[in-house]
C-alpha cells in the first residue's frame, strides 16, 4: 500500500530503498542509478512511495513504475 508524501517522516529518513520490478531487469546499471537518484531527490513526485519504520527512524522505499520512468525520460 503506497503512502502519501509526509514531510514529518521525510525529516526522519535514515535509509532509502528502491524496488525494481522484474520487467526492468535488463536496464543498464548506470541508468538505474540515475533513475534512483532522481526518484529519491523528489519523493513527492513518485507514483509508489512507502515509509517503512526502522529502529532509528524511517526507510523511504520507492517502487519504480512505468509512470516514473516516463516522467524521468529513462531509456528502458
Amino acid at each position: 500500500m503506497a503512502d502519501k508524501f509526509d514531510p514529518y517522516r521525510e525529516a526522519l529518513i535514515m535509509e532509502t530503498n528502491t524496488i525494481w520490478p522484474d520487467e526492468y531487469a535488463n536496464m543498464p546499471a548506470a541508468e538505474k542509478r540515475r533513475v534512483e537518484t532522481a526518484l529519491h531527490a523528489e519523493p513527492e513526485a513518485c507514483a509508489h512511495l512507502e515509509y517503512v519504520r526502522v529502529h532509528t527512524g524511517f526507510c523511504r522505499q520507492i517502487t519504480v513504475t512505468a509512470a516514473d520512468l516516463e516522467r524521468l525520460g529513462a531509456s528502458v
